[in-house]
């Protein structure tokens, strides 16, 4: 005869660790703590709590619940981070098959591609790709078929009439300098600490940008910088010193900032434009 019994359901390895969780959770109770350690306890998270906001006073962070977008023409949308009186820092996300127009830049323009991919011309920029265009230089129209989401530093998104200069300029004849594209599986990773590798970008007046990959668990020793610190997390999630930044969020370091370590739990990429010299690592 045959056996139509049904099989007994098996347990995942989840639910099995779920329910183990929960039944020595039943067995325990909770630490009874002498009202000195207690205060001992809280005293000393105060004072660290203290002490890490002394150590990154001055820091601008963004947030995604921070951000605050405004259309630039009709699905494609930006989020200025900063703005240092000349130029701005920000992000800008295209819909599917929308376009911006030709224009002229008037200072250099460094862009991440954070998501989906852009095309101007002949040239296509992809994941992680990074494209700086020199100042003087020309685009064509910029578009992207399946969408994007870009950070860019150095651009006059933000001042309309900068803009509109840059705009009409793109109508005078000559290309201007050569811009640069540096591509996500270029090669060129140098070792800058435990699970972290750095790629140098571009470096201009004392200043370098830098790729910044760290492995789950990586950590680049803290470090001083001159100069005005820019950084956007690019994938995954980065703590600078105690803060920690997801895939998107921005920070800016004011002059004379001393950065406490950079670490990551899970793996994160991040692109930094900073005074260390980030270019000449083993």
């Amino acid at each position: 005869m045959m056996n139509t019994q049904t099989p007994a359901p098996t347990m995942d390895d989840a639910n099995e660790t779920a329910l183990t969780l929960a039944l020595l959770a039943e067995g325990l109770s909770p630490a009874q703590l002498t009202p000195p350690r207690e205060f001992g306890l809280h005293n000393r998270l105060q004072n660290r709590v203290a002490a890490s906001a002394l150590r990154h006073r001055g820091l601008r962070t963004v947030r995604h619940s921070d951000q605050q977008w405004q259309t630039l023409s009709k699905g494609v949308r930006a989020c200025v981070l900063y703005d240092n009186g000349i130029v701005s820092s920000a992000l800008v996300e295209f819909d599917p098959g929308t376009r911006l127009p030709s224009h002229r830049h008037f200072a250099h323009e460094e862009c991440v591609v954070l998501r989906g991919s852009l095309s101007t011309g002949d040239l296509r920029v992809g994941a992680q790709d990074y494209h700086l265009a020199p100042s003087g230089s020309r685009h064509p129209s910029i578009g992207s078929e399946e969408g994007a989401l870009i950070f860019l530093r150095g651009t006059s998104i933000g001042k309309g009439a900068r803009m509109v200069r840059e705009m009409l300029s793109a109508w005078l004849p000559g290309r201007g300098a050569q811009p640069i594209t540096i591509r996500a599986d270029d090669d060129n990773w140098r070792v800058a600490g435990e699970g972290v590798r750095v790629k140098p970008l571009w470096r201009n007046e004392g200043s370098t940008s830098v790729l910044v990959s760290l492995a789950p668990g990586g950590r680049l020793p803290g470090y001083a910088q001159t100069q005005e610190e820019e950084c956007l997390t690019v994938s995954g999630e980065v703590f600078m010193g105690d803060i920690l930044l997801r895939a998107g969020e921005y920070q800016m370091a004011p002059r004379a900032t001393t950065r406490d370590e950079i670490t990551s739990d899970v793996g994160g990429l991040l692109f930094l434009h900073t005074s260390a010299d980030f270019a000449n690592v083993s």
